[in-house]
């Protein structure tokens, strides 16, 4: 399905507000926007809770966590998945947080959409924490894989990072991920100026070791306290010229897609399906992909985002706690989406950080 198919205009190349009037939609009953786009990846928080303190996300106190009761129920989320898979055309769910590991209901979760048909590709983004207690129970619930957030191989880094003295909690974790078939398994890693900026070619090397595919990804403008600043920032180019000081690397000429990552091939290397190994770059900053994307997000109180950065959302826990059917839910998903910007304008000199950081949105 092309732009011209949906009849509505391709994305321009500078960013525009896109009209929330609903009256030029086709009949689609997908997650279309007003620029072609179509939605078929979702990102569900469940918590906006994590048991680390990353200092590029949250303070050393944490953060004021939302109540109990604003927070999505386990059925809750499970029937907006369901509407979302059966009437909107999502395909892929992505289960994040915070820290999905600590919500208690995350087996029956998974189990209960692996049940949905068509049945949705199902990864979960984790810090690994705790992942050895429960791999086994997530891959027989239906998990597809994981991806795992993390920025260094040194303890004692590992500690002022994220506050905490768990790197070898999250390495096991990781073990237990790859023992119970949740693969391929996906590293994410944030490089900052002067603390492990260094790192990159040390990270891909034990990832091209161990098996698993490193993404490197640009520190984006969420966190908590708003002290982002782009000259602060380590861009793509940085990326590769790091990687490319040990590693020989080609651009994957595969198709992209939605993908958010921008891929290369290591030569010399085998990936763990036999084919080359790969390394990711996730530019959302210098080399924005916001004209292919193809991502809705629903926050763990049951906001509906049509974009990370996006500094508005649409309520459908009211709705759902209110009686809405199906139908209605879809219909409100629909309208959300339909007003999507053609992108997240982080170059614009109006851009306004999302109040919430990415630790209450979900990745």
């Amino acid at each position: 399905m092309t732009v011209l198919d949906l009849g509505v205009p391709a994305v321009p190349g500078a960013a525009t507000t896109a009209t929330t009037d609903t009256s030029g939609r086709p009949a689609d009953a997908r997650l279309v926007d007003s620029w072609g786009r179509v939605a078929t990846d979702l990102r569900v928080s469940l918590t906006d809770r994590c048991n680390l303190r990353c200092t590029y996300c949250m303070p050393a106190e944490g953060l004021e966590w939302m109540p109990t009761e604003q927070a999505l129920t386990d059925d809750e989320i499970v029937r907006l998945v369901r509407v979302a898979v059966e009437l909107l055309g999502v395909r892929e769910i992505r289960f994040t947080g915070g820290e999905p590991l600590l919500r208690k209901g995350l087996e029956d979760i998974v189990a209960a959409t692996a049940a949905l048909s068509p049945r949705p590709e199902m990864s979960v983004t984790t810090n690994a924490l705790g992942l050895t207690r429960r791999a086994a129970a997530l891959a027989a619930a239906g998990l597809d894989r994981v991806n795992v957030s993390l920025d260094t191989l040194r303890p004692e880094r590992f500690a002022e990072i994220t506050r905490r003295d768990r790197l070898g909690d999250v390495l096991a974790g990781l073990r237990a991920a790859r023992e119970h078939g949740l693969d391929p398994i996906k590293i994410n890693t944030v490089l900052m100026p002067g603390l492990n900026d260094d790192e990159a070619p040390d990270l891909l090397a034990w990832a091209l070791e161990e098996g698993y595919e490193l993404r490197i990804i640009e520190q984006m403008p969420l966190d908590a306290g708003h002290s982002w600043q782009r000259d602060r920032m380590i861009t793509a180019e940085q990326i590769l010229a790091s990687l490319r000081t040990r590693f020989t690397l080609r651009e994957d000429t595969a198709e992209r897609g939605g993908a958010p990552a921008e891929r290369f091939l290591v030569d010399g290397w085998t990936g763990h399906d036999g084919g080359p190994a790969k390394v990711g770059v996730i530019a959302s900053v210098t080399r924005p992909f916001c004209g292919n994307c193809d991502r809705t997000r629903l926050t763990a109180d049951g906001q509906v985002r049509n974009c990370l950065f996006s500094t508005t959302e649409n309520d459908l826990r009211s709705l759902l706690r209110g009686g809405g059917t199906d139908d209605e839910i879809a219909d409100a998903w629909r309208v959300a989406m339909w007003g999507k910007k053609p992108g997240h304008g982080i170059d614009d000199p109006g851009f306004l950080q999302p109040d919430r950081p990415m630790s209450a949105i979900g990745g």
